[in-house]
Formats: structure tokens, sequence, C-alpha cells
């Protein structure tokens, strides 16, 4: 299986869907990014919070793939983004995932209580230049945040990685992104459980139409929709069904159906607002 890739405002390629190990056990991280390679992913998404860094680094090292055949991304921590502290945290990544750069760094969350998230940015922006990190970018951002960090750099991230489901769609952010040139990645793009997507008479109906599931039926519309996806799974013919989504596309009328599913109030936010989050 071949995943599309896209082109970051970099001009580096990302695939557009990949494996998320949140919330995967650290036991279980080594068995589970390892049949994730096997399927076909080639872009893992971790992060250091997870505590599981180290397992994603030992099914790469097992894995025997070329490193320029993988798209690894991970995260800056809260706690880690004053003084030199973004520096020292990649580095111990860097370490525990046994890699020399990553794809892709991230800052976790802006955690605007402790005000240090222009200058995390400002840290991640000399990691890129070191070669360090190929792209950067932030996760967990609103548009005041990523306005804030554009102003003082000049630098716009590559992604923004939120919370993006049919029930939360954050059009605000979606829609400065696309006026700025960054790209979207989706996280807990079926709704983490929390939101009952699949039974929703819209995704139902796009899903049988195209002999699909609902969960592939919603993970086409994040595709068709241009957001980067990596829905996490611990069962490898889970794995195989989220991966099996390049071959329909969704009608016009079909997107336009789960588009309505946000009731626009915020209501179907499942995680803590970016703003509490320190």
């Amino acid at each position: 299986m071949t995943v599309p890739s896209v082109t970051l405002n970099d001009g580096n390629q990302i695939p557009q869907l990949g494996y998320g190990v949140f919330r995967v056990p650290p036991a279980d991280t080594e068995r589970a990014v390892s049949e994730a390679l096997e399927v076909g992913y080639r872009h893992i998404d971790t992060a250091a919070i997870y505590g599981n860094e180290e397992g994603v680094g030992a099914a790469i090292a097992a894995s025997g793939i070329a490193r320029d055949e993988l798209f690894i991304t991970t995260k800056l921590w809260n706690d880690r983004q004053a003084g030199d502290e973004p520096n020292a945290a990649l580095a111990e990544s860097l370490d525990k995932l046994r890699l020399d750069r990553v794809d892709l760094y991230l800052v976790h969350w802006p955690a605007p209580a402790h005000d240090n998230y222009v200058h995390a940015w400002e840290k991640l922006v000399e990691l890129r230049g070191q070669g360090l990190a190929r792209s950067i970018g932030v996760s967990n951002h609103l548009v005041p945040h990523l306005e804030r960090i554009v102003a003082a750099t000049g630098v716009v991230p590559a992604v923004n990685q939120i919370e993006l489901h049919p029930a939360y769609q954050q059009r605000d952010i979606t829609d400065w992104a696309a006026a700025h040139d960054v790209r979207i990645e989706s996280w807990g793009p079926l709704g983490q459980g929390k939101y009952d997507l699949f039974a929703a008479e819209p995704v139902v109906a796009a899903a049988a139409a195209h002999g699909k599931t609902p969960a592939q039926a919603v993970l086409r519309w994040h595709l068709q929709k241009g957001f980067i996806v990596f829905p996490k799974s611990v069962r490898r013919e889970r794995l195989e069904e989220n991966l099996d989504v390049f071959d329909f596309d969704l009608t016009t009328d079909e997107i336009a159906a789960i588009d309505a599913m946000d009731a626009g109030d915020g209501s179907g936010r499942v995680s803590s607002h970016p703003d509490e989050v320190n």
C-alpha cells in the first residue's frame, strides 16, 4: 500500500495517513509499531509525554526499512519549553528513538499560563536550522497562539496538529491554516470513542454506499478535506482496515452531510481546552 503524500510549506513531503501511538502502552509499542510498519505504514507519530519513544525506536531499528522511507514525528512537552530545555528535550527524544533527526518536531501545547510557547517556537526554528528536525510545527495551538508565534519569528508552522473529527471541526483554525499554507493534522480523528460518530446517519449512509466501515468513511472524510490523519489501534486487523481507505471517494453530498455534524458550539470536543492545559 502506497499512502499519498502532501507537500508542507517548507517543501518537505509527509504521508497523509500514519500511525499514532498516543495511549499505546510502552510495553506494547514495539510490537504495535512493528506490525504497523509490516502492514505498510511509514508515518509514525509519537511524543515525549507518551512515554513510548523507546518502543518506537526499537521497532524502527528492527524493521530494516531505510530511514528516508520513514516519517517520524515527536513533540516537546509543556515543562520543557523554557531556556535551553527544548534542545535537551529533543536530544533525549532522538536518543530514545535511535535517530539523528526527526522529520517533524512539534510544540505539544501552548501552555499559556507559563507563557513560554513563543520562546519554544524560536528554539524549534534553531533546531531545524541545525538539521535535528526537518520540519517544525505546533499542536493544539489556537489562532491567537499561531498569530503570536508568527509575529515574533516570521516563521509559519508547517503543521498544526489539533483535535479534529466530524463532531468537532475547529473551522476557525482550519480557515487560518488554509490562509497561511499550514497543514492540519487531525488527532482523535475517530472521536476517541467518546462521541458515537459511527452511529451518526451521515457516516452510516456513506459507509454503506461504498461498502466500507463507518471508521473508514470518517477517515476518508479527513483525507478528502486535505487533513493528515493517524488513527491509533493495537490490533493488526484494525491497522489494516484503517489503511484500506484509498480505493473510494465520498461524494460531494456525503462530505457535506458529514460536515454538518458539527454543531458549531464546541460541544463535540473530547479533550481539554488548549488555554487550560499547562
